[in-house]
């Protein structure tokens, strides 16, 4: 499946930082309530998204279902939420794309590489798409949402699996956060000007 949405957006200086580096899976049709979000009431996010993009994916625990994330002015995104027990990934790269007047901005992270993939335990991603190939491991598809995570929309869709395999990974995200997070040969670079051009994930 792959279903993409470029949108690197417009925004000031101050909204442009590292931001952690995650990647998760979605597929799927998914059902969103909007009078109930899945993270916790007291995060808001920045409005921007960022790209991820992985040679590799393999998680197990896998948890899926739908949710929203908001702004401090109170905008509601929906998206679709997953949550990963344990992560490998294999090159790793997350960029985020901020547009200053006359000057386009790139930041660009990479890890595992070199045959010693990223690890994460404990993640979830709040995401707005995904491409790519994947394997899922005793999938149970159409599950109720609180079934999977008690504060998701009762009767709302959810599925999960033993294990997923992703390869491609492409993936437009919101928001992400991980218990333990491990960036093997990590490498941060802050592309300006031409230097910009291409410097995205994907």
């Amino acid at each position: 499946m792959q279903d993409r949405i470029d949108n690197p957006g417009r925004t000031r200086w101050r909204r442009f930082a590292a931001m952690m580096v995650a990647a998760g899976a979605v597929t799927g049709v998914m059902m969103f309530g909007l009078s109930s979000g899945a993270l916790a009431a007291n995060i808001t996010v920045s409005g921007q998204t960022f790209k991820i993009g992985a040679e590799r994916l393999e998680g197990d625990d896998f948890k899926q279902y739908g949710g929203i994330v908001r702004e401090k002015d109170g905008k509601v995104h929906p998206v679709a939420i997953s949550e990963i027990g344990y992560a490998e990934l294999t090159k790793l790269c997350q960029s985020v794309r901020a547009d200053l007047p006359g000057l386009p901005v790139v930041l660009t992270i990479n890890a595992g590489g070199d045959g010693k993939p990223a690890t994460a335990k404990g993640m979830l991603i709040a995401m707005d798409d995904l491409g790519g190939n994947a394997t899922f491991t005793k999938i149970k598809i159409g599950r109720d949402a609180t079934d999977l995570n008690p504060s998701a929309k009762e009767g709302s869709f959810g599925q999960n699996a033993d294990h997923v395999t992703i390869t491609g990974l492409e993936q437009t995200a919101r928001y992400t956060t991980a218990g333990t997070f491990n960036l093997t040969g990590l490498r941060l670079k802050v592309n300006v000007g031409d230097d910009a051009k291409g410097k995205e994930c994907y």
